[in-house]
Protein backbone atom coordinates (compact mmCIF):
# COMPACT_ATOMS: atom_id res chain seq x y z
CA UNK A 1 0.00 0.00 0.00
CA UNK A 2 1.43 3.71 -0.79
CA UNK A 3 -0.48 6.76 1.09
CA UNK A 4 0.92 9.93 -1.01
CA UNK A 5 0.47 13.40 1.03
CA UNK A 6 -0.54 16.14 -1.47
CA UNK A 7 2.25 18.18 0.10
CA UNK A 8 5.11 15.77 0.93
CA UNK A 9 6.74 13.01 -1.07
CA UNK A 10 4.89 9.40 -1.08
CA UNK A 11 5.87 7.58 1.98
CA UNK A 12 5.57 3.36 1.71
CA UNK A 13 3.12 1.37 3.81
CA UNK A 14 3.42 -2.26 3.62
CA UNK A 15 3.01 -5.39 6.00
CA UNK A 16 5.59 -8.09 7.06
CA UNK A 17 5.54 -11.49 8.43
CA UNK A 18 7.82 -11.25 11.51
CA UNK A 19 9.18 -8.78 13.92
CA UNK A 20 12.25 -9.34 13.03
CA UNK A 21 11.54 -7.67 9.51
CA UNK A 22 12.43 -4.83 11.73
CA UNK A 23 16.09 -4.50 13.12
CA UNK A 24 16.61 -3.92 16.79
CA UNK A 25 17.80 -0.30 16.05
CA UNK A 26 15.45 1.22 13.85
CA UNK A 27 12.45 -0.11 16.19
CA UNK A 28 13.98 1.72 19.00
CA UNK A 29 13.76 5.11 17.47
CA UNK A 30 9.65 4.27 17.90
CA UNK A 31 8.58 6.67 20.41
CA UNK A 32 7.85 4.29 23.54
CA UNK A 33 9.88 1.09 22.13
CA UNK A 34 13.09 1.83 24.16
CA UNK A 35 14.43 3.43 27.15
CA UNK A 36 15.94 7.23 26.04
CA UNK A 37 14.05 8.00 23.26
CA UNK A 38 15.07 11.29 22.25
CA UNK A 39 12.78 14.17 20.06
CA UNK A 40 9.12 14.46 20.06
CA UNK A 41 8.84 10.81 21.22
CA UNK A 42 10.62 11.35 24.09
CA UNK A 43 7.26 12.25 25.70
CA UNK A 44 5.64 8.84 25.14
CA UNK A 45 7.12 6.72 28.34
CA UNK A 46 9.10 3.36 27.61
CA UNK A 47 6.51 0.92 27.24
CA UNK A 48 8.62 -2.68 27.97
CA UNK A 49 6.18 -4.65 26.14
CA UNK A 50 6.59 -2.69 22.28
CA UNK A 51 10.24 -2.99 22.68
CA UNK A 52 11.90 -4.85 19.69
CA UNK A 53 13.00 -7.61 22.56
CA UNK A 54 9.72 -8.80 23.97
CA UNK A 55 8.10 -8.82 21.11
CA UNK A 56 10.95 -11.31 19.36
CA UNK A 57 10.76 -13.23 22.48
CA UNK A 58 7.05 -13.81 21.76
CA UNK A 59 8.06 -14.96 18.16
CA UNK A 60 11.00 -16.66 18.64
CA UNK A 61 9.99 -18.57 21.38
CA UNK A 62 7.06 -20.17 19.12
CA UNK A 63 4.41 -18.34 21.75
CA UNK A 64 3.32 -16.32 18.62
CA UNK A 65 2.74 -17.70 15.30
CA UNK A 66 0.54 -18.60 12.75
CA UNK A 67 0.00 -22.41 14.22
CA UNK A 68 -0.75 -20.71 17.92
CA UNK A 69 -3.70 -18.11 16.49
CA UNK A 70 -1.16 -15.22 16.22
CA UNK A 71 0.16 -15.15 12.70
CA UNK A 72 2.54 -11.71 12.68
CA UNK A 73 1.82 -9.40 9.58
CA UNK A 74 3.01 -5.87 11.17
CA UNK A 75 2.76 -2.78 9.56
CA UNK A 76 5.86 -1.00 8.22
CA UNK A 77 5.67 2.99 7.52
CA UNK A 78 8.85 3.79 5.48
CA UNK A 79 9.82 7.59 4.71
CA UNK A 80 10.90 8.99 1.24
CA UNK A 81 14.00 8.14 2.20
CA UNK A 82 13.66 4.58 3.07
CA UNK A 83 14.29 5.02 6.93
CA UNK A 84 11.45 3.92 9.01
CA UNK A 85 8.71 6.20 10.31
CA UNK A 86 6.19 4.03 12.30
CA UNK A 87 4.63 0.46 12.68
CA UNK A 88 1.99 -1.34 14.08
CA UNK A 89 2.58 -4.42 16.33
CA UNK A 90 -0.51 -6.51 13.96
CA UNK A 91 -1.59 -10.25 14.23
CA UNK A 92 -3.97 -11.95 12.10
CA UNK A 93 -6.11 -13.82 14.80
CA UNK A 94 -8.10 -17.30 14.09
CA UNK A 95 -9.96 -17.16 17.59
CA UNK A 96 -10.00 -14.33 20.50
CA UNK A 97 -7.87 -15.88 22.71
CA UNK A 98 -5.47 -14.23 24.94
CA UNK A 99 -6.49 -10.31 24.14
CA UNK A 100 -8.49 -9.72 27.64
CA UNK A 101 -11.04 -7.70 25.45
CA UNK A 102 -13.88 -9.80 25.25
CA UNK A 103 -15.96 -9.95 21.15
CA UNK A 104 -16.79 -13.89 21.67
CA UNK A 105 -20.16 -12.24 21.42
CA UNK A 106 -19.90 -10.26 18.33
CA UNK A 107 -18.35 -13.75 16.78
CA UNK A 108 -20.91 -15.49 17.64
CA UNK A 109 -23.75 -13.17 16.45
CA UNK A 110 -21.78 -12.59 13.05
CA UNK A 111 -21.60 -16.38 12.61
CA UNK A 112 -25.06 -17.12 13.66
CA UNK A 113 -26.12 -14.19 11.42
CA UNK A 114 -24.37 -16.18 8.06
CA UNK A 115 -20.48 -14.30 8.40
CA UNK A 116 -17.52 -15.07 8.85
CA UNK A 117 -15.84 -13.49 12.19
CA UNK A 118 -12.24 -15.11 11.77
CA UNK A 119 -9.77 -14.22 10.96
CA UNK A 120 -9.30 -10.92 11.96
CA UNK A 121 -6.87 -8.51 12.77
CA UNK A 122 -5.51 -7.36 16.07
CA UNK A 123 -3.42 -4.80 16.63
CA UNK A 124 -1.62 -5.49 20.47
CA UNK A 125 0.94 -7.12 22.45
CA UNK A 126 -0.01 -10.61 22.68
CA UNK A 127 -1.24 -11.56 26.11
CA UNK A 128 -0.49 -8.66 27.35
CA UNK A 129 -3.65 -6.30 29.17
CA UNK A 130 -1.26 -3.40 29.54
CA UNK A 131 -2.18 0.01 28.13
CA UNK A 132 0.79 1.27 25.69
CA UNK A 133 1.93 2.72 21.98
CA UNK A 134 0.01 0.75 19.22
CA UNK A 135 0.41 3.38 16.33
CA UNK A 136 4.47 3.46 16.91
CA UNK A 137 5.62 6.82 15.01
CA UNK A 138 9.51 8.53 14.96
CA UNK A 139 9.68 11.37 16.28
CA UNK A 140 9.30 13.77 13.19
CA UNK A 141 5.29 14.28 12.10
CA UNK A 142 4.06 12.08 14.69
CA UNK A 143 0.36 12.79 14.60
CA UNK A 144 0.58 12.43 10.54
CA UNK A 145 2.14 9.10 10.76
CA UNK A 146 -0.51 7.79 13.28
CA UNK A 147 -3.10 9.37 10.92
CA UNK A 148 -1.50 7.08 8.54
CA UNK A 149 -1.08 3.97 10.00
CA UNK A 150 -4.96 3.85 11.30
CA UNK A 151 -6.11 4.82 7.77
CA UNK A 152 -3.47 1.60 6.71
CA UNK A 153 -4.83 -0.48 9.48
CA UNK A 154 -8.66 0.06 8.01
CA UNK A 155 -7.93 0.07 4.44
CA UNK A 156 -6.32 -3.22 5.26
CA UNK A 157 -8.69 -4.69 7.02
CA UNK A 158 -11.01 -4.38 3.61
CA UNK A 159 -7.66 -5.29 1.43
CA UNK A 160 -7.65 -8.68 3.18
CA UNK A 161 -11.53 -8.99 3.14
CA UNK A 162 -11.40 -9.93 7.00
CA UNK A 163 -14.34 -9.26 9.28
CA UNK A 164 -12.50 -6.30 11.44
CA UNK A 165 -9.41 -4.73 12.86
CA UNK A 166 -8.79 -4.41 16.84
CA UNK A 167 -6.65 -2.05 18.84
CA UNK A 168 -6.55 -2.93 22.30
CA UNK A 169 -5.61 -1.33 25.38
CA UNK A 170 -4.44 2.21 23.20
CA UNK A 171 -3.18 5.35 24.17
CA UNK A 172 -5.71 8.76 24.09
CA UNK A 173 -3.51 10.03 21.32
CA UNK A 174 -3.81 6.61 19.19
CA UNK A 175 -7.31 6.23 19.74
CA UNK A 176 -7.95 10.02 18.65
CA UNK A 177 -6.71 8.65 15.02
CA UNK A 178 -8.57 5.52 15.18
CA UNK A 179 -11.32 6.97 15.78
CA UNK A 180 -10.82 9.60 12.72
CA UNK A 181 -10.14 6.89 10.68
CA UNK A 182 -13.62 4.87 11.29
CA UNK A 183 -12.76 2.85 14.57
CA UNK A 184 -15.76 2.33 17.29
CA UNK A 185 -14.07 3.22 20.63
CA UNK A 186 -14.37 0.39 23.83
CA UNK A 187 -13.88 1.08 27.80
CA UNK A 188 -13.11 -0.78 30.11
CA UNK A 189 -11.89 -0.78 33.62
CA UNK A 190 -8.52 -1.82 35.45
CA UNK A 191 -7.30 -1.21 39.17
CA UNK A 192 -3.89 1.03 39.40
CA UNK A 193 -1.60 2.37 42.39
CA UNK A 194 -0.23 5.92 41.74
CA UNK A 195 1.98 6.99 43.55
CA UNK A 196 1.54 10.92 45.07
CA UNK A 197 5.41 10.91 45.85
CA UNK A 198 5.22 8.82 48.88
CA UNK A 199 8.52 8.76 50.88
CA UNK A 200 7.93 4.93 51.53
CA UNK A 201 4.62 2.19 52.27
CA UNK A 202 4.20 3.27 55.78
CA UNK A 203 3.58 6.78 54.02
CA UNK A 204 1.28 5.79 51.63
CA UNK A 205 -0.45 3.88 54.47
CA UNK A 206 -1.19 7.29 55.98
CA UNK A 207 -3.74 8.31 53.63
CA UNK A 208 -5.52 5.39 54.31
CA UNK A 209 -8.68 5.22 56.45
CA UNK A 210 -7.81 3.77 59.96
CA UNK A 211 -9.68 0.51 59.93
CA UNK A 212 -7.81 -0.51 55.86
CA UNK A 213 -4.66 0.67 57.28
CA UNK A 214 -4.70 -1.72 60.07
CA UNK A 215 -5.97 -4.21 57.87
CA UNK A 216 -2.95 -3.95 55.09
CA UNK A 217 -0.63 -4.21 57.94
CA UNK A 218 -2.16 -7.49 59.45
CA UNK A 219 -2.08 -8.61 55.86
CA UNK A 220 1.22 -8.07 55.29
CA UNK A 221 2.33 -9.50 58.86
CA UNK A 222 -0.01 -12.77 58.20
CA UNK A 223 1.38 -13.14 54.71
CA UNK A 224 4.98 -14.02 55.70
CA UNK A 225 4.30 -15.99 58.76
CA UNK A 226 5.36 -19.61 59.00
CA UNK A 227 9.08 -18.39 58.33
CA UNK A 228 8.57 -17.10 54.50
CA UNK A 229 10.99 -14.59 53.33
CA UNK A 230 10.68 -12.20 49.98
CA UNK A 231 13.58 -11.60 47.73
CA UNK A 232 13.47 -9.61 44.42
CA UNK A 233 15.59 -10.21 41.55
CA UNK A 234 16.42 -7.88 38.65
CA UNK A 235 19.71 -7.72 36.04
CA UNK A 236 22.07 -10.75 36.73
CA UNK A 237 20.20 -12.22 39.43
CA UNK A 238 17.45 -13.97 37.50
CA UNK A 239 19.21 -17.18 36.87
CA UNK A 240 17.74 -19.91 34.88
CA UNK A 241 17.28 -21.93 37.89
CA UNK A 242 15.35 -18.90 39.00
CA UNK A 243 13.30 -18.87 35.97
CA UNK A 244 12.98 -22.95 35.73
CA UNK A 245 10.82 -22.58 39.45
CA UNK A 246 8.97 -19.07 37.84
CA UNK A 247 7.97 -20.94 35.58
CA UNK A 248 6.68 -24.00 37.74
CA UNK A 249 4.87 -21.91 39.55
CA UNK A 250 3.15 -20.29 36.36
CA UNK A 251 2.66 -23.62 34.70
CA UNK A 252 0.46 -24.41 38.15
CA UNK A 253 -1.65 -21.74 38.92
CA UNK A 254 -1.74 -20.92 35.08
CA UNK A 255 -3.00 -24.77 34.19
CA UNK A 256 -5.89 -24.11 36.97
CA UNK A 257 -6.63 -20.46 36.53
CA UNK A 258 -6.85 -20.70 32.30
CA UNK A 259 -6.92 -24.36 31.45
CA UNK A 260 -3.77 -23.97 29.28
CA UNK A 261 -0.80 -21.19 30.16
CA UNK A 262 -0.42 -18.78 26.91
CA UNK A 263 4.06 -18.89 27.80
CA UNK A 264 6.38 -21.86 27.43
CA UNK A 265 9.63 -21.71 29.31
CA UNK A 266 11.78 -20.71 26.25
CA UNK A 267 10.06 -17.60 26.53
CA UNK A 268 11.19 -16.72 29.54
CA UNK A 269 15.19 -17.56 29.18
CA UNK A 270 14.75 -15.48 25.66
CA UNK A 271 12.90 -12.08 27.59
CA UNK A 272 15.53 -12.28 30.51
CA UNK A 273 18.23 -12.60 28.23
CA UNK A 274 17.33 -9.37 25.95
CA UNK A 275 15.58 -7.24 28.54
CA UNK A 276 17.21 -9.13 32.04
CA UNK A 277 17.34 -4.95 33.68
CA UNK A 278 13.62 -4.39 32.79
CA UNK A 279 12.22 -7.58 34.81
CA UNK A 280 11.30 -7.22 38.48
CA UNK A 281 11.28 -11.45 39.60
CA UNK A 282 9.60 -11.51 43.28
CA UNK A 283 10.45 -14.52 44.65
CA UNK A 284 9.19 -15.84 48.19
CA UNK A 285 10.67 -18.90 49.77
CA UNK A 286 10.56 -21.06 53.06
CA UNK A 287 12.53 -23.12 54.35
CA UNK A 288 15.43 -22.07 52.06
CA UNK A 289 12.78 -23.27 49.00
CA UNK A 290 11.07 -21.13 46.87
CA UNK A 291 7.42 -21.53 46.81
CA UNK A 292 5.86 -18.98 44.56
CA UNK A 293 6.77 -16.19 42.44
CA UNK A 294 5.24 -12.81 40.76
CA UNK A 295 7.07 -11.58 37.86
CA UNK A 296 7.00 -7.67 36.25
CA UNK A 297 8.27 -5.73 34.01
CA UNK A 298 10.01 -2.25 34.53
CA UNK A 299 8.64 0.74 32.36
CA UNK A 300 9.97 4.46 32.27
CA UNK A 301 7.47 5.42 34.47
CA UNK A 302 5.29 2.09 35.29
CA UNK A 303 5.78 -1.03 36.94
CA UNK A 304 3.79 -3.64 35.12
CA UNK A 305 2.57 -6.38 36.83
CA UNK A 306 2.12 -9.80 34.69
CA UNK A 307 1.78 -13.43 36.08
CA UNK A 308 1.90 -14.90 39.49
CA UNK A 309 2.10 -18.70 40.69
CA UNK A 310 2.53 -20.66 43.77
CA UNK A 311 2.96 -24.51 44.79
CA UNK A 312 2.02 -23.72 48.46
CA UNK A 313 -0.97 -21.88 49.43
CA UNK A 314 -0.47 -19.60 52.23
CA UNK A 315 -2.79 -17.06 52.94
CA UNK A 316 -2.24 -13.32 51.51
CA UNK A 317 1.15 -14.15 49.97
CA UNK A 318 -0.78 -13.69 46.47
CA UNK A 319 -1.57 -9.97 47.45
CA UNK A 320 1.89 -9.45 49.20
CA UNK A 321 3.99 -10.50 46.25
CA UNK A 322 1.49 -8.88 43.21
CA UNK A 323 0.33 -5.95 44.98
CA UNK A 324 2.16 -5.07 47.89
CA UNK A 325 5.91 -5.90 46.79
CA UNK A 326 5.13 -3.78 43.28
CA UNK A 327 4.19 -0.74 45.68
CA UNK A 328 6.92 -0.59 47.39
CA UNK A 329 8.91 -1.25 44.40
CA UNK A 330 7.58 1.95 42.48
CA UNK A 331 8.40 4.49 45.38
CA UNK A 332 11.99 2.76 45.87
CA UNK A 333 12.58 3.47 42.05
CA UNK A 334 10.20 6.30 41.96
CA UNK A 335 8.24 5.47 39.42
CA UNK A 336 4.42 6.49 39.02
CA UNK A 337 2.33 4.30 38.58
CA UNK A 338 2.01 -0.01 39.23
CA UNK A 339 -0.41 -1.55 36.92
CA UNK A 340 -1.35 -5.42 38.26
CA UNK A 341 -3.32 -6.58 35.14
CA UNK A 342 -6.75 -6.86 34.27
CA UNK A 343 -9.06 -7.08 36.45
CA UNK A 344 -9.72 -7.75 40.16
CA UNK A 345 -11.52 -5.45 42.25
CA UNK A 346 -10.12 -6.79 45.40
CA UNK A 347 -7.42 -4.56 44.15
CA UNK A 348 -9.23 -1.88 45.36
CA UNK A 349 -8.74 -2.16 48.99
CA UNK A 350 -4.88 -2.59 48.17
CA UNK A 351 -4.77 0.98 46.99
CA UNK A 352 -5.38 0.76 42.95
CA UNK A 353 -7.68 2.73 41.92
CA UNK A 354 -10.20 2.26 38.62
CA UNK A 355 -8.87 3.90 35.79
CA UNK A 356 -10.73 3.41 32.40
CA UNK A 357 -9.15 1.20 29.83
CA UNK A 358 -10.16 1.85 25.81
CA UNK A 359 -9.98 -0.16 22.48
CA UNK A 360 -10.79 0.79 19.14
CA UNK A 361 -12.30 -1.65 16.74
CA UNK A 362 -13.11 -1.27 13.18
CA UNK A 363 -16.16 -3.57 12.14
CA UNK A 364 -16.32 -3.78 7.84
CA UNK A 365 -19.36 -5.43 7.63
CA UNK A 366 -22.47 -2.41 8.43
CA UNK A 367 -25.26 -4.14 10.27
CA UNK A 368 -22.69 -5.86 12.23
CA UNK A 369 -20.84 -2.27 12.64
CA UNK A 370 -24.16 -0.63 13.75
CA UNK A 371 -24.77 -3.20 16.30
CA UNK A 372 -21.76 -3.45 17.66
CA UNK A 373 -21.81 0.46 18.04
CA UNK A 374 -24.77 0.09 19.77
CA UNK A 375 -24.13 -1.81 21.96
CA UNK A 376 -20.54 -0.32 22.52
CA UNK A 377 -22.59 3.03 23.22
CA UNK A 378 -24.22 1.40 26.51
CA UNK A 379 -21.53 -0.16 27.69
CA UNK A 380 -19.39 3.09 27.90
CA UNK A 381 -22.03 4.39 30.08
CA UNK A 382 -22.21 1.19 32.21
CA UNK A 383 -18.15 1.00 32.87
CA UNK A 384 -18.84 4.70 33.59
CA UNK A 385 -20.96 4.14 36.45
CA UNK A 386 -18.87 0.85 37.48
CA UNK A 387 -16.27 3.57 37.96
CA UNK A 388 -17.46 6.00 39.62
CA UNK A 389 -19.27 3.75 41.90
CA UNK A 390 -15.63 1.98 43.11
CA UNK A 391 -14.06 5.79 42.97
CA UNK A 392 -16.48 6.29 45.95
CA UNK A 393 -15.72 3.15 47.93
CA UNK A 394 -11.94 2.97 47.75
CA UNK A 395 -9.47 3.20 50.94
CA UNK A 396 -8.63 6.58 51.54
CA UNK A 397 -9.08 8.65 54.31
CA UNK A 398 -8.04 11.85 51.94
CA UNK A 399 -7.54 11.98 48.48
CA UNK A 400 -3.46 12.02 47.56
CA UNK A 401 -3.36 15.63 46.97
CA UNK A 402 -5.37 16.77 49.88
CA UNK A 403 -2.66 14.47 52.24
CA UNK A 404 0.05 16.84 50.59
CA UNK A 405 -1.55 20.06 51.09
CA UNK A 406 -2.26 19.39 54.89
CA UNK A 407 -6.23 19.40 54.29
CA UNK A 408 -9.19 17.95 56.01
CA UNK A 409 -10.37 14.33 55.77
CA UNK A 410 -13.62 14.09 53.38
Amino acid sequence: MVHTSPTEPAVTLSAVDSINAFNAAEWARLGGTARGSEGATAAISYNPFVSHAFLSALEDSGCVSAKTGWMPRHLRLDAPDGSLAGAVPLYVKSHSQGEYVFDHGWADAYERAGGRYYPKLQASVPFTPATGPRLLSAAHHAAETRATLAGGLAALTQQLGVSSAHVTFARDEDMAALQAAGFLRRTDQQFHFRNEGYRDYADFLDTLASRKRKALRKEREQAVAGGIDIVGLTGADITEAALDDFFAFYMDTGSRKWGRPYLNRQFYSLVAERMRDDILLMMARRGGRRIAGAINFVGGDTLFGRHWGCIEHHPFLHFELCYHQAIDFAIARGLKVVEAGAQGEHKLARGYMPVTTQSAHFIAHAGLRRAVADYLEHERTEVERIGDMLEEHGPFRKSPKDVAQGECDW
